[in-house]
């Protein structure tokens, strides 16, 4: 089943429309459109169910910046894929205190395709990492080293990777998430950040996956 809206198997998301705006010198071409779903985990779980219901692509990529826990295997500048999202910030309490949902034994979802904290992902065989998706950004470099040992030395941290998983947990559909670090998890002075360039190798990166798959016998 293909796309119903482009004529690929890809159904390509991106957080926000300023990101699609950027993207767009580096995503040409043939490539499918770009989807925005919104800013967080709840409106990007909200747009892209109703985008898997209505055009059912065989994949889903989400494609954007992130910031970066680990400088040495995610630089600034450099994008990355995930094999695995958690979602932070929900269950009980913060800091030492904490208990996510898996902890305190809930599900996100029961039924038939249960989903916890964590949702596996498609890396269309590169290089993987954990990916954490916050409604909260991390504000200080303390707060980022709280998170990156609770989660054991994540590589990156988001805002909609999670909200998209669940979705396409629901849908059974694969999802691949290629994110372009451009800071550093608690950096918060966006005179340091680099989005374009980013934005610029996760759009390189996204569109060799993308045309390697649709290559027959890929």
């Amino acid at each position: 089943m293909f796309g119903a809206m482009n004529g690929s198997p890809w159904l390509v998301l991106v957080p926000t429309s300023y990101e699609a705006r950027l993207l767009a010198p580096f995503w040409k071409g043939e490539l499918p459109p770009l989807e925005p779903i919104g800013f967080g985990p709840v409106a990007a779980a909200a747009s892209a169910s109703r985008l898997l219901a209505t055009q059912r692509p065989e994949r889903v990529l989400l494609l954007g910046i992130a910031g970066s826990y680990d400088l040495a295997r995610l630089p600034i500048g450099a994008a990355h894929t995930f094999d695995e999202v958690v979602l932070d910030h929900l269950g009980v309490g913060y800091g030492r205190g904490a208990q996510s949902a898996d902890e305190l034994g809930f599900a996100q979802l029961e039924g038939e395709r249960p989903l916890g904290n964590r949702a596996a992902l498609d890396t269309r065989g590169r290089g993987a990492g954990l990916l954490v998706t916050t409604p909260v950004a991390a504000a200080h470099s303390a707060e980022a080293a709280r998170r990156r040992a609770r989660y054991g030395n994540p590589l990156a941290e988001d805002m909609e990777g999670f909200g998209v998983a669940a979705a396409c947990h629901l849908a059974d559909v694969p999802l691949t998430i290629v994110r372009g670090a451009s800071n550093t998890v608690g950096d918060r002075d966006k005179a340091r950040w680099r989005v374009r360039p980013a934005l610029e190798a996760a759009a390189a990166l996204a569109a060799e996956l993308v045309t390697a798959s649709e290559v027959p016998g890929r």
